[in-house]
C-alpha cells in the first residue's frame, strides 16, 4: 500500500524540514501552504495552496487518497512571543486545528500528529523537570501562544476519545537552519552576526535542532502510541552559551548579557520603538518571562519509545551560521 504524508504548514521553519527528511524516504508527500512558489522542489512531494482556517481548500489535499496509507503532520501553526490571543491567531491554532481534526476523520487517515509545543505543558513547581501531561487548560499556562497551543492540544485529545489515531509531540524553543526568516531565535543569530543585536539577556531555555524535531515527527508518526504525548527537546541552554557558540563560527565581538530586571524595564520602550519602525522585536514582555520561566524538560520518553536522539547544540548554531550566511550574502 502506497504511503502518503500529508504536511501542513510545509512552508514554515518545522514542516519545510519534514518534507525535506521525507523526501529521502519511500512515500509519497503532500505539503499544504499559503503560496507555492519559491518552495524546493523534491521528486516525491507537492505542494498544495490552502489555509487551515478555511475547510475547503483542505479538500484537494485530501482528495484521491483512498486506498492509500494516509498519515497527516499537522505542522501550521502561528508563533507569538505577545501577552494576548490575537483572533488570528486562535484562528489558525486553534480553530484551524479542529479543521484538521473533521478532515482526517472524514478521510480515514491511518494517523494524526498534531505539533503542540512545550509550551502547552505547565510549567513544573520548584524548577523541576518538566514531563509530559495527560491534561491540558489555556489556564494553566502564561502567555497567548501557550494558551493557543493548550486548547487545541486539548482538542486533540478529545479526538482520539472518539477514535481518531492521533499522537501529539511537543517541540521546545526550535532553531537550525532552513529558516525563511520568520523563526525568533534564528533571527537573533543573524541579528547577532549582522551586528543589529547590541547584547543579549541573562537567561535561557531548551533549544532543538529543527532537523532533530521534524525526525521526532516522523518518528512519532511510525511509533508512537495512539493518545500519547512525546516531547522533543535537547538541553538547558543560557542566551550566554548561545552566543559563546556563535561566536566559535563567526570569530566576532562578544556580546553582552544584561540583567532581567534591566531588559524587562526597557521591554515597553523597545516594542514601541519597534511597532514605529515596523520592525519585529525579539525581546517581548512574554519573550523575557520565557526566558526566564522553567525552560528543563524531559525527553527521555521520546528517546525510549521513538528513538529520538537530539544533536549537539554546537553543530546546529554552526550549521545555522553556515545557512544563514549562504542565504544572506555577506558584503
Amino acid at each position: 500500500m502506497e504511503k502518503l504524508y500529508i504536511v501542513t504548514g510545509a512552508g514554515g521553519h518545522l514542516g519545510g524540514t519534514v518534507v525535506r527528511l521525507l523526501s529521502h524516504m519511500d512515500c509519497t508527500v503532500r505539503g499544504l501552504v499559503h503560496h507555492a512558489g519559491g518552495l524546493p522542489e523534491y521528486v516525491n512531494a507537492a505542494y498544495y495552496t490552502g489555509d487551515v482556517t478555511r475547510p475547503e481548500t483542505l479538500e484537494p489535499l485530501f482528495a484521491g487518497t483512498e486506498g492509500m496509507e494516509v498519515i497527516v503532520i499537522h505542522a501550521a501553526g502561528l508563533i507569538s512571543i505577545e501577552e494576548d490571543v490575537t483572533p488570528e491567531l486562535y484562528t489558525v491554532n486553534v480553530l484551524g486545528t479542529k479543521n484538521i481534526l473533521d478532515a482526517c476523520t472524514a478521510h480515514n487517515v491511518k494517523r494524526l500528529v498534531y505539533v503542540s509545543s512545550v509550551h502547552a505543558i505547565p510549567e513544573a513547581p520548584d524548577m523541576g523537570t518538566i514531563t509530559e501531561v495527560a491534561g491540558f487548560s489555556p489556564d494553566a499556562v502564561t502567555g497567548a501562544y501557550a494558551r493557543t497551543k493548550a486548547e487545541a492540544t486539548r482538542a486533540v485529545i478529545d479526538s482520539v476519545s472518539a477514535g481518531l489515531d492521533a499522537v501529539i509531540v511537543h517541540p521546545s524553543g526550535i532553531i537550525g537552519p532552513y529558516d525563511s526568516g520568520k523563526n525568533y531565535l534564528v533571527q537573533m543569530i543573524a541579528d547577532y552576526i549582522s551586528g543589529a543585536l547590541p547584547a543579549g539577556v541573562n537567561g535561557g531555555y531548551d533549544f532543538v535542532d529543527v532537523r532533530d524535531a521534524a525526525m521526532g515527527c516522523i518518528l512519532a508518526a511510525e511509533k508512537g502510541r495512539r493518545g500519547e504525548c512525546y516531547i522533543l527537546s535537547n538541553r538547558y541552554c543560557t542566551v550566554r552559551d548561545l552566543f559563546g557558540y556563535i561566536r566559535l563560527v563567526v570569530k566576532g565581538h562578544k556580546k553582552p548579557c544584561v540583567p532581567m530586571w534591566l531588559a524587562a524595564g526597557a521591554a515597553p520602550l523597545v516594542a514601541a520603538y519597534c511597532r514605529a519602525a515596523r520592525k519585529r522585536p525579539l525581546y517581548t514582555s512574554y519573550a523575557l518571562h520565557t526566558l526566564q520561566s522553567n525552560g528543563i524538560f524531559s525527553h527521555d520518553k521520546a528517546t525510549r519509545e521513538l528513538g529520538y536522539t537530539p544533536r549537539d547544540l554546537k553543530s546546529t548554531v554552526a550549521d545555522t551560521v553556515k545557512w544563514l550566511k549562504a542565504a544572506v550574502p555577506q558584503k
